[in-house]
């Protein structure tokens, strides 16, 4: 079972791998209406110039949950009378942990799992759908006149519309959901479950509340950013809370 379970981490991080660096699952082509305001906005810049850049995000939700987890257990364990804490070595088929070592691993690896999960399915969800951002015609630069738009209400099919630089084109034609809003909603659902069922605090009723608020705050705010410099709609990022909670509710669920 221990390398069954490898096997499948393993996958997870490949599929993950693939959809992220790689071109083998191309973008949907969507095509547009002349002229439409809700892809016109200006472009923001690159993804690094956000005020909650990818960098930010992408290590807050592996550092977060790495803190807690690692607090909640170590706490436990060591909050125990001696008399009470197991030393007993457990065995997985190859591998033997202490129970302490058993329940970090344990929890660390399903939240990794769920968490390149969470890229698979946004991934997925924005190569398919292929919706645009709203900046996606200020990247796309149309040449309006050659493809005679003279109306609003006229669609441009045509996959070669677009002049404008190919990475910012295809960037404008991920985003939905956003798989921002997705990752920072699993790492905040997760981290807030694991602190409400695992820790237990004594003398203060509110340090529990406090550290789940603000996490869940973090997460919204991840998402209002993403709307507000015109990286994604609402819709999208909507679609991205449901997305990461979702399976942090699933998994948190099945597993602990």
């Amino acid at each position: 079972m221990f390398y069954f379970q490898l096997v499948i981490m393993a996958g997870t991080v490949l599929l993950a791998y693939y959809f992220e660096y790689t071109e083998t699952f191309p973008v949907h082509i969507q095509g547009f209406f002349c002229f439409d305001k809700a892809f016109s906005k200006p472009y923001p810049g690159p993804e690094d110039s956000s005020k909650a850049p990818p960098v930010v995000v992408y290590s807050l939700v592996t550092a977060i949950p790495t803190v807690m987890i690692l607090i909640g257990e170590l706490a436990s364990f060591f909050s125990k009378p001696e008399a009470l804490q197991e030393r007993t070595i457990l065995t997985a088929d190859c591998c033997y942990f202490n129970p302490l070592l058993r329940r970090i691993v344990r929890f660390l690896g399903v939240y990794s799992f769920g968490l390149f999960t969470t890229t698979i399915f946004a991934n997925a969800g924005q190569v398919v759908t292929g919706n645009q951002t709203p900046h996606f015609l200020t990247a796309c630069r149309p040449n309006y006149t050659a493809l005679g738009c003279h109306s609003a209400l006229q669609y441009i099919s045509e996959q070669r519309a677009c002049t404008g630089n190919p990475y910012l084109i295809a960037s404008a034609r991920k985003s939905f959901p956003s798989k921002d809003a997705a990752l920072s909603t699993y790492c905040a659902i997760y981290t807030v479950m694991y602190i409400t069922m695992a820790w237990r605090t004594k003398g203060t009723r509110l340090t529990k509340p406090t550290l789940c608020l603000t996490l869940l705050s973090l997460a919204v705010l991840v998402g209002v950013v993403r709307v507000a410099e015109y990286r994604n709609h609402w819709s999208d990022v909507l679609a991205g809370y449901a997305t990461g909670g979702a399976i942090a509710a699933f998994l948190v669920r099945k597993t602990h």
